[in-house]
């Protein structure tokens, strides 16, 4: 048996097909003078034919997995286009005389360890798409195949060392049952388009690639990220079984598409809505019965670029998802970056510790210039849907009255020029510092909503670093602790009527759902393929059971005892939904 991180949800069996990651040698050697423009108009000709595989790769994965998923081709046009990075091969083929494979392989080295040491996952997984394009541009310079799994005749199991957005693209998803790879986690590429085809993976499993050979028989658990190769004829026959009972769980998830988030006898109803990072998510959003959008995260708009975005691109962007999500709210954050977020167009500090540093709302509050760009977009757009404002990170009161304050100066400015908005707009805050959480009952005299980041929230509490290998399984968002303050949060903001949200992974952790349901939380945003799971638990409880569980959840020493109870309290047998990882 082999553990990975459980990327895609479901259930294969099938047999093994390697693909080798090809190791790929570049001249390193110097150009003479006088070939330089020939190694120039050789580089041209390869981004021109990349292109032209990137536009069919596009058609090809919007025609079968749909728009959302082919975005990732537009990106990597886009990074094609980029003017600096072009820029900075060129000048290496004409200063340093470089064959253009080697100078390509320079830059795109240096980009990959950019994005591949930042904190954050969805950044660091980036380092993938560059390594990506530069693979595919320097196979065209030296006229290799870029199609590796294109022409698969049998159904297999994908084991890779990493697989790319251009290899998941070219599959036949009829044939492919399952991926395996020695690296790669959550918010990987390979695991999104697994999810999207609707195909188990298992990620970071160190050594597949070495353990498994062609042909093998294997079993794919990816509800809880475990893989058996050769397995014997019980666990084959189990599995059997198990794939049974997961393909009428998943008719079950499609039945809940349309009934309402609320608890069994209808006493309760939460609006469980989605995190977005840009407008073409809402069509997923929406796909899976999302209500609203709990997280736009804007900082998405002001990444790998050169400057920073003007009002107008912004606004374009803003009206689109409110647009799309009419009538649902669409909560836009303001400017979150920072930390392991930084923005090429905008010199940010070298800091000892950057996430207690110069970030999110402390860095708009001292760049009013941007704060309010940003803030007279999100008010146009506010025009067109029902648009909340949202600022991150706050730590006190002092805070939200300045943010505010801004926000009040760009009304009366649009105001002056005759721009329509909506004056009502509602303004929240995101709970992610201890000390707002200990604060919530000044804090909620000052705004209109709140939304409970958990992620930030967790790793303040109990001081763990989730992306630190050796503390990892200290990160536990049922500690006893981070359990208290999100009741704290949630009391404070109903005493004096305003509603609590949560829009960290936690909100999406069908574990968790029934304590939050019992402690009040009313909106819960998650990714758009966590709704069904989360709104099936919702359903499956009365609004008393989940009291029970909340109130005794409250009462525990630590998150085992908790875990063990809500395992108990759900499924008489002892087993439950959460506990087979469903989601």
């Amino acid at each position: 048996m082999h553990k990975g991180i459980a990327a895609s949800s479901g259930i294969a069996i099938g047999i093994v097909h390697v693909l080798q990651d090809e190791p790929i040698a570049v001249n390193t050697s110097l150009v003479h003078e006088n070939d330089v423009n020939k190694e120039l108009e050789r580089l041209e000709q390869s981004l021109h034919l990349s292109k032209k595989q990137l536009k069919e790769l596009h058609e090809k994965t919007a025609n079968e997995s749909g728009e959302e998923n082919a975005r990732i081709f537009e990106a990597h046009l886009m990074i094609l286009d980029d003017d600096m990075l072009l820029d900075e091969i060129k000048n290496k083929i004409c200063s340093e005389r470089f064959h253009a494979e080697y100078a390509l392989s320079q830059v795109a080295e240096v980009y990959m360890k950019m994005f591949s040491e930042m904190e954050d996952d969805y950044l660091k997984e980036r380092a993938a798409d560059i390594k990506d394009i530069s693979t595919r541009v320097i196979k065209n310079l030296q006229g290799r195949s870029v199609d590796a799994l294109a022409n698969i005749a049998q159904e297999v199991v994908i084991v890779a060392k990493d697989l790319s957005p251009s290899d998941t693209a070219q599959m036949d998803k009829d044939k492919v049952k399952a991926f395996l790879t020695d690296i790669g986690g959550k918010t990987s590429h390979t695991a999104i388009m697994a999810r999207s085809m609707e195909i188990p993976a298992v990620l970071g499993l160190g050594d597949i690639t070495v353990q498994a050979n062609k042909g093998d028989p294997v079993i794919v658990d990816g509800n809880k990220g475990i893989v058996y190769l050769n397995p014997d004829q019980e666990t084959e026959e189990r599995y059997r079984i198990l794939m049974k009972e997961y393909g009428q769980y998943l008719q079950e998830l499609k039945a809940v598409k349309e009934l309402p988030a609320e608890t069994r006898d209808g006493r309760r109803k939460v609006e469980l809505a989605a995190n977005i990072g840009t407008p073409k998510d809402c069509k997923g959003a929406l796909e899976n019965g999302a209500e609203g959008v709990g997280l736009f995260r804007t900082e998405f708009l002001y990444m790998d670029r050169a400057s920073l975005p003007s009002e107008e691109e912004q606004f374009q962007a803003y009206r689109e998802a409110a647009e799309k999500m009419a009538p649902y709210p669409v909560i836009i954050r303001t400017l979150d970056v920072g930390g392991d977020k930084q923005l090429p167009a905008l010199e940010m500090p070298d800091e000892m510790n950057p996430f207690l540093g110069w970030r999110a709302i402390r860095l708009c509050l001292d760049r009013t210039d941007i704060f309010k760009t940003q803030l007279r977009a999100i008010l146009r757009a506010s025009y067109y849907g029902k648009v909340r404002i949202m600022y991150p990170m706050i730590s006190g009161v002092k805070q939200v009255r300045q943010a505010n304050q801004i926000l009040d100066s760009v009304k009366t400015e649009l105001k002056g020029e005759g721009i329509p908005f909506d004056h009502q707009v509602e303004v929240g805050i995101m709970i992610e510092i201890p000390s707002a959480a200990l604060i919530a009952d000044l804090l909620a005299k000052e705004v209109d909503f709140f939304s409970i980041g958990t992620n930030d929230l967790i790793q303040y509490s109990i001081a763990v670093d989730r992306m630190n290998e050796r503390i990892a399984h200290l990160y536990d968002p049922l500690h006893p602790a981070v359990l208290r303050l999100i009741k704290n949060v949630i009391d404070e903001s109903h005493k004096v009527g305003i509603w609590t949200g949560m829009c960290g992974e936690m909100a999406g952790d069908e574990k968790a759902v029934p304590i939050l349901l019992g402690l009040g939380l009313d909106e819960f945003s998650m990714s758009a393929a966590s709704i069904l799971p989360v709104k099936k638990v919702i359903r499956s409880l009365s609004y008393q059971e989940a009291v029970e569980i909340a109130d005794q959840a409250m009462e525990m020493a630590d998150s085992e005892s908790i875990k063990a109870m809500i395992q108990q309290r759900l499924s008489p047998n002892g087993t439950c939904r959460t506990e087979s990882n469903h989601d």
